[in-house]
């Protein structure tokens, strides 16, 4: 679906997710590249996140148990949705760090997702600093600027100590971010000394002065066209190496910024979705251990 929507189009959606325009100057600009204020009506389904569509695991999903957990931070109480497999038992768990959406259906899907590979899996409220998700995906959108970054590591840092402390917990905890959540993955590899592995999906880096503190094994997935995120690439490798941290880099030819999220249907791009999926899970599987799936 992706390659038959102009690239400048997907460019203009990702400046105006990204906090680059007003939701009126993006339909504006959506109007003129689509020829009409028709045609630009048209493709907005395809640009934006369908909730409607089913979720890969279903919430009720019989395999499973999940609950709305709260922990302490430095920063307040933070929010989050906690779910692993029925069968009690010590697991690896896996923190899911969500886009600049907040924690939606879509991030909790994700969380269910490494539940019935049988980790532990915690799906973080960063937007709970500024008074929780909202409803609305706009809504949230426009609250995520309000949230202090430095904050949310400061509460990310916190949920690792939390959740390797969790009675059900191996003590080995990994972290998965998407976009902003990729880009919080990094800063929280650099900022806690506890995590065992990271993987940042399309992720903004940190600066190279910040490397030496990783500790983490870091698993990098990069879209081929998304050059906000791409042009830190080299240097956060260059750092990389130099320091000799553990770390694998992937970029994925054809795809656009966010291909793994399957509710949008013009950046998704299923083979690579599917492949960066088997690769994060045998990722972790090396680096955090494996439990019985769910059954």
């Amino acid at each position: 679906m992706n390659r038959k929507i102009d690239q400048r189009i997907i460019n203009l959606y990702d400046n105006f997710t990204h906090g680059g325009m007003t939701r009126r100057t993006f339909l504006d600009r959506l109007t003129e590249l689509a020829g009409s204020a028709a045609a630009g009506a048209a493709l907005l389904p395809l640009l934006q996140n369908d909730y409607a569509q089913a979720a890969i695991i279903a919430d009720n999903d019989a395999r499973l148990v999940a609950e709305r957990v709260a922990y302490d931070s430095p920063k307040g109480k933070i929010n989050g949705y906690l779910t692993r497999p029925k069968a009690k038992g010590k697991r690896p768990v896996v923190l899911v760090i969500h886009e600049n959406r907040g924690l939606n259906p879509h991030l909790e899907d994700v969380a269910r997702r490494f539940a019935v590979e049988g980790y532990l899996a915690y799906a973080v409220d960063l937007l709970s600093l500024v008074g929780g998700t909202p409803a609305s995906e706009d809504a949230a959108r426009e609250l995520h600027p309000k949230m202090n970054q430095d904050d949310a590591v400061t509460a990310l840092v916190a949920a690792v100590t939390f959740l390797k402390a969790h009675p059900e917990s191996t003590g080995k905890v990994g972290a998965v971010g998407f976009c902003f959540g990729g880009l919080m993955v990094n800063r929280l590899a650099a900022s806690s000394p506890e995590l065992d592995a990271g993987v940042a999906y399309y992720g903004r880096q940190v600066p190279a002065a910040q490397v030496p503190n990783i500790k983490a094994a870091l698993l990098l997935h990069y879209a081929e066209n998304d050059d906000g995120v791409n042009t830190g690439i080299a240097a956060y490798e260059e750092a990389l190496k130099a320091n000799n941290k553990k770390y694998i880099k992937h970029v994925y030819p054809g795809t656009q910024h966010a291909f793994n999220n399957d509710l949008g249907a013009a950046r998704y791009n299923k083979a690579a979705a599917d492949l960066a999926w088997q690769r994060t899970l045998d990722f972790f599987r090396d680096n955090l251990g494996t439990a019985p799936k769910a059954a």
